[in-house]
């Protein structure tokens, strides 16, 4: 499963919500001013042979009065939390801080499973430090789902799921999750792409699954429904993309064979009428071949000097 790729999608589709979760205390100025946009996730290298630095998501607040500087926030998820590296989003950092020319950057690491290895990085010698990086950690499972239960954040409520509940209490979370999907999202195709986050982190079992459609059967009925539509959206774009293609192809193929039987009329116009294998061989020649044979026909002095001319002319 690509955490990263779902966790991007949901904080791009959300940013302003996904920083009131994940940085609550930084995003407490956020008002309706600022505005939230999105930072190319590669920054430009120095030399061609180095490789990139990328993070999950790069987000750029502006206050278009200038009332306030800059604000940037770099969010990484991180499934494994032993695979982290500091040293990797302090670099990131950095470069992002010299790009934009601006001291004001905000880390934030998700940590998608147990074991936050600390929340910082320290170079220094005998007598002094001088690096301190520090990041915002947020462990998804060290969040109570209770708080959230309610809570009229949509990033939040998606991911009930992934913070900490009673073992039995494991379909109301999902009936939670799914509830704020309906109530705080009223467009029908994010709807149904976050019910597959919501199903993806919730992992029900047949038996899980089957006690939610006892206890919630109005939702249950929703929920289905929801499927059946995306299934078939999925169906009918399907279906218009193979028209689409098939168009084109189409168009693609008269196009040639217009210019095949073009190139038969000059031929014979020059050379005579032609044999069966000669036609067929003209027939079934791509548009390029056709274009550098329709060029040579204006110069050659026999049918012959139209296929065994230079490759390139």
């Amino acid at each position: 499963m690509d955490h990263d790729q779902n966790f991007k999608n949901l904080i791009l589709d959300y940013p302003r919500q996904a920083l009131a979760f994940l940085a609550e205390t930084e995003a407490a100025g956020l008002d309706e001013t600022a505005h939230v946009t999105p930072i190319r996730q590669e920054q430009l290298k120095d030399r061609l042979s180095d490789r990139f630095r990328e993070v999950d998501v790069a987000l750029r607040v502006d206050w278009p009065d200038g009332r306030r500087e800059v604000l940037l926030f770099v969010v990484e998820e991180e499934t494994v939390p032993r695979r982290f590296s500091p040293h990797r989003l302090a670099r990131y950092c950095l470069d992002l801080a010299e790009l934009f020319e601006t001291e004001r950057v905000v880390p934030v690491v998700i940590f998608l499973n147990p074991g936050v290895p600390g929340n910082g990085l320290r170079l220094g010698g005998d007598h002094g430090t001088y690096l301190d990086f520090q990041y915002l950690a947020f462990s998804l499972p060290a969040q109570r789902a209770e708080r959230y239960r309610y809570s009229r954040n949509l990033v939040a409520r998606l991911n009930l799921p992934n913070m900490t509940y009673p073992p039995g209490d494991k379909v109301t979370v999902y009936h939670d999750a799914f509830r704020g999907l309906l109530d705080l999202e009223p467009d029908p195709e994010r709807q149904a792409k976050y019910l597959d986050f919501v199903d993806l982190y919730a992992r029900l079992t047949p038996e899980e699954r089957a006690e939610y459609e006892r206890r919630y059967p109005e939702e249950a009925r929703t929920m289905s429904t929801f499927v059946e539509r995306h299934e078939e959206r999925g169906r009918q774009k399907g279906l218009e993309q193979g028209l689409e293609q098939g168009l084109e192809q189409g168009l693609e193929q008269g196009q040639q064979q217009g210019e095949a039987r073009l190139l038969i009329n000059l031929l014979e116009a020059r050379f005579g009428t032609l044999d069966d294998a000669t036609r067929a061989r003209v027939m079934a020649a791509d548009s390029a071949t056709l274009d550098r044979w329709s060029r040579r026909v204006l110069t050659a002095e026999r049918a012959e000097d139209v296929w065994a001319g230079p490759t390139a002319d």
